[in-house]
């Protein structure tokens, strides 16, 4: 109930396989004890995991006044608090750098992801999740093909969907990593149309039960790669800086 609340159940299903996908990661690339930041880390879900884990944790969200709600809902584990915008923030020392659903909110992703990269040591990660572009029910504008970003500066940062810009493509999302100097160690698709509870199917949701959608979501992913990035709508990626 602290995570999800009185969520739908498809928002449920999203959010906990882009959660588990990355602690998961998280848990993989850096050693327990770890200095992990949380960019955007609203309600403190991921930064109190892993501070309970064992890793020394750094909270981050523009609205300083989500502190108070998160400190309400600690336990245990070393947590610190940076409430302002990252791309004002100087140049730091992470082991790792989590960026969960919030490079789609940005007017420039490609400037957003560079000082993320200035966040982390060197051999350092970056944990990405974000919507994909490729996804079939997108209709959002291509970032590579769009002329001037600059006109959504003044839209970016807004919370839930409807502060959605771009949404990227496995391409771009490549593309930005060489630029950076970031090597793609993992790379996660998933969350099919069944389980994001598109195109009305959620009404089915209840009926089904999660192991039934479970099982879809994991034969939606063994299927070829082109078929995968139309039929699912996220992607989870852990970036390595090399220098």
């Amino acid at each position: 109930m602290e995570v999800f609340g009185g969520r739908a159940h498809c928002y449920t299903y999203q959010f906990r396989n882009r959660f588990d996908s990355l602690i998961r990661m998280v848990n993989s690339w850096v050693p327990t004890g770890g200095a992990i930041l949380d960019v955007a880390a609203a309600q403190g879900n991921f930064t109190l995991t892993l501070a309970e884990m064992g890793y020394r944790v750094t909270w981050n969200d523009l609205r300083q006044e989500l502190v108070e709600y998160v400190k309400l809902k600690y336990e245990k584990g070393d947590v610190d608090f940076i409430a302002g915008n990252i791309l004002d923030q100087p140049a730091r020392n992470f082991d790792g750098v989590i960026i969960s659903e919030i490079i789609e909110h940005v007017a420039h992703p490609d400037r957003f992801l560079k000082q993320v990269a200035n966040m982390v040591v060197p051999g350092g990660f970056i944990f990405l999740s974000t919507p994909l572009g490729s996804y079939i029910q997108n209709r959002l504008p291509r970032f590579t093909n769009f002329p001037n970003p600059e006109v959504f500066e003044s839209e970016q940062f807004k919370p839930n969907a409807d502060g959605h810009i771009f949404l990227l493509y496995k391409d771009e999302l490549e593309g930005f990593a060489a630029k950076n100097s970031l090597a793609i160690k993992e790379l996660v698709i998933q969350n099919n149309i069944l389980t994001a509870g598109h195109f009305k199917t959620r009404l089915f949701h209840r009926i089904i039960g999660s192991k039934a959608i479970s099982s879809f979501e994991k034969f939606t992913q063994s299927l070829p790669l082109a078929v995968k990035l139309k039929v699912h709508c996220n992607i989870s990626m852990v970036l390595q800086k090399l220098n």
